[in-house]
């Protein structure tokens, strides 16, 4: 039963966000401001950046690690 419930009010919530998604779409020009594209380029590049550092900061620390445990 409360999965029938979930299921329904999804359905519901739904056209509402599909409907003031197109108002939004119809009240612009159709120019494509360049600033909001390199904003969502650059915040693109810094995820990938943080995304990068994190994995050779695991790295670094794992073969410190590795190095610590195998001088004893």
């Amino acid at each position: 039963m409360s999965a029938e419930k979930k299921f329904s009010s999804k359905i519901s919530d739904l056209p509402s966000f599909m409907i003031s998604v197109k108002n939004e779409k119809a009240s612009s020009s159709g120019r494509v401001d360049i600033n909001i594209l390199l904003n969502r380029a650059r915040k693109v590049k810094e995820k990938e950046t943080t995304t990068n550092l994190i994995f050779v900061g695991l790295t670094l620390s794992l073969i410190f690690v590795v190095g610590i445990i195998l001088s004893f």
